[in-house]
Parts: C-alpha cells; structure tokens; sequence
C-alpha cells in the first residue's frame, strides 16, 4: 500500500506539472473560468443588490408587523386607508402599540425654483417609530420642532448636484410649505431612487397633496408573549386590511417584482450567458490540452497506471484551473462591489449563496470539461506511445 500511494502521488505530482508546464493552455483556462466566475458573481451580486432596494422601506422603518389595504402587493405601492384603521388595529388581542406611517412621493423645490423627487416619510410625533437607522447630524427628537425634517445621504448627493450644498439649519419647500432641515441621517437606498425625508405625520399630511384618505400603513408591535404571526392572523381578519410581518413583507415585494418586471430575466441571461461562455472555453481548451498529451497519457497507462489513476489526474487538472479561476473570478467582483458600494451604485450584494451558486457553476463546468478529456484518454491505446 505504501508504493502504491507514493506511486499515485508521484502521478499526481506529473499531472501538476503537466498543467503548468503548458502556460499558454493553462493561462486560457484559468481565464476563462475567472471570466465566467466574474460575471455570474458581479452581475448575481447587482441583482441581489437590487431586490434588496425594492424592499428597502422596510429594513429602513424596521417594525415587526406592517398593516395595509387589502390590495397593496408590495411595499413600494400605497393605496391609502382610513385613519380609523389605526384604532382598529390597537384593539386587536396581542397588539402592544400601533402607530401611523406615511408614505409618499412629492416634489421639494430649492432656493433656486429646481425641484427634487423626494420619499417623505410621516413618524409618529409622540413615538417616532419607524424613525431614521442612523444619524450623521441633528438629533431625531428635533423632529418634533416646527417646520422640521431629516434628510437622507441621497438627499445631499442629489442636492449637491444642483448646487445646493445641504446642512443642518438649511431650508427647502415641498406644497409651498417650509421645510427646515435639523439632521442629516444614513439610510438604505430606495428602488425609487428618490430621497428619504423624515418628518412627523401630521406635518406630512401637511406636505402631501391633500386627499381623502391619506393613511399609507400602521405600524404594528406584538405583545412579547404573543407571535407576531398569530397577531397578524387576527389582524387580517379586520375587513379590508391586509397584515404581514416584515419577512414576509419583503418576500411579497421581492416576488411582485420577479413576476411583474423583466429584471431577473435580464440578469439571469446575463448570468446563463457567463457560463455558457465558461463551458465553451473551457472544455475545448481542456479538450486541446488532453489531446496534445494523449501520448503521455497512453505512456503512463503503458507503465502500469490504470483508468482510475489517469482519470484522478485529468480530475486534478481540471479542479487545479477551477478552483484558481473561481477564486480570482469571485475576488474581482468583490473587490468591483466595494467600488460600487463606495459610490452608491450600481447596487451590490453579495449573499453566501451566491458564492455558493458560482461555485456550483464552476464545479460543473470542471466536471464537464474533464469527461471530454477523459473521453480521449480512456479510448487511447497504451501502444499509441509506439506509433
């Protein structure tokens, strides 16, 4: 067993050697399996990055429970309720406190008459629920002042770009309305694009173009020794509302957009695309490459070396130029998604399980390209070394 072993390794050790002995063969190899990682990890990455913009609303307000019309299907859709629905769902069994939340886009106009799409969102005076994730300037019970808003990092971006440089102290108008700027706050991009502007809700409403009814959603917090799905389940059965906790919130607004926009058919081409690109330089490369040893091959089986050795060695190569690719493939996008996070956009994420997806993807594309080589190899005759 133990010249067996050394045997094998030593034949393992030549098959290494093979394959780095060729550079050009193993440069176009390990290039094209970085390509095909590379673009399935960057562009799976902007694609997860932009289903989680469609569901930034709720990470940003960040409450257990979200009450709406029956007929919203996603986050980013409004259709207004009464205000009434509010004490309605406070005197739900199992409901600790339910507040009022609006959503809405409106124009805010600068100094200097440009106007600015912005996402204003009306708290809750006496609570501030659903309030900004993270102050940059100003404090959020500054809220409560007159005439008060936060903005956003968006919000500065955007208005910096029409040369108004935004601060603490700063003035804008939204309805012909005075909104005064007392913070500056981080908050997770919208699929919208627009702003986040933080208000309370009365003053929101103020802001808002008026209507009938102009509640967006309530925001709902279970009792502690009651599940927020039990709560929800009773909630539901209030007529013409609909409840969900926030994961399946955002499993309904994700879903929406797959089924109702062509985003993940785009993306998935893209991605489809990378591998068939992959397959396609890797596997006639390797092919090449197992050709033009064929006779070394032939040589070591001449030697004594079984199919099942043979076959380890082409495996090796093959995962060698696999595992080498995948790595500098995933490193690229990773390094690109820094980039892309740094400046905002495009959006990027990048989930274990898109790791894992490329991976997969990558292993496949080993596995083939290695059974085309290994083809020739188990039909080549050990006395081919002799022609």
């Amino acid at each position: 067993m133990g010249a067996l072993g050394l045997f094998r390794g030593l034949m393992l050790r030549l098959a290494l050697k093979m394959l780095y002995g060729d550079v050009a063969k193993f440069l176009m190899l390990v290039g094209g399996l970085t390509f095909c990682a590379l673009l399935m990890t960057q562009q799976s990455g902007v694609f997860c990055g932009l289903m989680r913009w469609t569901t930034a609303t709720i990470r940003n307000v960040d409450v257990p429970i979200w009450v709406c019309d029956a007929k919203v299907e996603q986050v980013n859709e409004v259709v207004p309720l009464r205000d009434i629905e509010v004490a309605r769902v406070r005197s739900v069994e199992g409901v600790e406190w339910a507040v009022p939340l609006y959503w809405g886009i409106i124009q805010a106009r600068l100094r200097d008459g440009s106007f600015q799409q912005v996402q204003i969102t009306g708290l809750d005076a006496s609570t501030l629920v659903g309030r900004p994730p993270r102050m940059t300037a100003g404090n959020v019970e500054d809220l409560r002042l007159p005439n008060a808003v936060i903005v956003d990092q968006i919000a500065v971006k955007k208005f910096k770009s029409k040369g108004y440089d935004l601060k603490v102290g700063d003035t804008f108008e939204m309805n012909d309305k005075e909104a005064r700027v007392v913070g500056l706050c981080i908050a997770e991009p919208s699929f919208m694009g627009q702003p986040y502007v933080y208000t309370t809700y009365e003053r929101a409403l103020e802001y808002a173009p008026p209507q009938r009814k102009q509640l967006s959603f309530v925001l709902v917090k279970p009792k502690s020794d009651v599940p927020a799905t039990e709560v929800v389940a009773r909630i539901r059965k209030i007529p013409g509302v609909a409840a969900f906790t926030s994961d399946e919130f955002s499993d309904r607004t994700m879903a929406w957009y797959f089924k109702y926009t062509g985003i993940p058919t785009s993306f998935g081409f893209v991605v489809l695309l990378g591998a068939v690109v992959g397959i396609a330089i890797a596997g006639q490369t390797f092919y090449l490459f197992v050709h033009e040893n064929i006779r070394n091959l032939a040589a070591l089986k001449a030697m004594g070396a079984s199919n099942t050795l043979v076959a380890e060695m082409v495996l090796l190569q093959a995962f060698t130029v696999g595992i080498t690719g995948y790595g500098l493939g995933v490193g690229v996008a990773s390094m690109l998604g820094r980039v892309f996070m740094k400046f905002g956009e495009p959006p990027f994420y990048l989930p274990w399980q898109v790791l894992a997806f490329a991976g997969s993807v990558i292993v496949f594309i080993c596995l083939l390209a290695a059974c085309i080589g290994l083809l020739k190899v188990f039909r080549a005759e050990p006395a081919v070394v002799f022609r």
